[in-house]
């Protein structure tokens, strides 16, 4: 198997987390749940503001999350702030699917984060003990060019 290792450079690096609040936007998140009867979805998210309920329908699961996202942006228009709208499964196991395919994604965005880091370092590294490019990028099964231009790109 030969595995392309360069293609992890291909994806943007996360950004920092802020420094301060100042950067930071702050938003409420809504929750629904969905069930589906036939060929039609219905989402109901409770526990709105003022003991609100919306409940909406959709052919498709894509359609339903934009409907009930729009009562409830409806329903909020004149109170400010961002809000988010999260629709899950109404059945425990079907979200817990979901919800584990969300957190396997996390994981590898942060691995992938976490081995972009480890190569920079280790190109920035080997080259200052005398290392040549294409020893370092033999070593991490790079090409030269890519220790290049690691090494050449100011520190993160």
């Amino acid at each position: 198997m030969d595995l392309n290792h360069d293609a992890i450079f291909d994806q943007p690096d996360l950004l920092p987390p802020p420094e301060d609040d100042a950067d930071v936007v702050f938003a409420t998140t809504y929750n629904a749940t969905a069930t589906r009867a036939g060929k039609q979805w219905t989402a109901t998210a409770t526990d709105l503001p003022g003991g609100h309920t919306v409940q909406a329908q959709g052919a498709s699961w894509a359609e339903v999350k934009s409907n009930v996202a729009d009562l409830i942006f409806d329903l909020l228009k004149d109170e400010p702030g961002t809000i988010g709208v999260h629709v899950a499964p109404a059945d425990p196991e079907a979200a817990a699917a979901l919800s584990a395919v969300i957190k396997a994604r996390q994981a590898r965005v942060l691995a992938e984060q976490t081995e972009r880091d480890a190569v920079r370092h280790a190109a920035r590294l080997l080259i200052a003990r005398g290392w040549t490019t294409r020893d370092a990028g033999s070593a991490m099964r790079l090409s030269h060019q890519r220790i290049s231009q690691i090494v050449s790109a100011a520190a993160p």
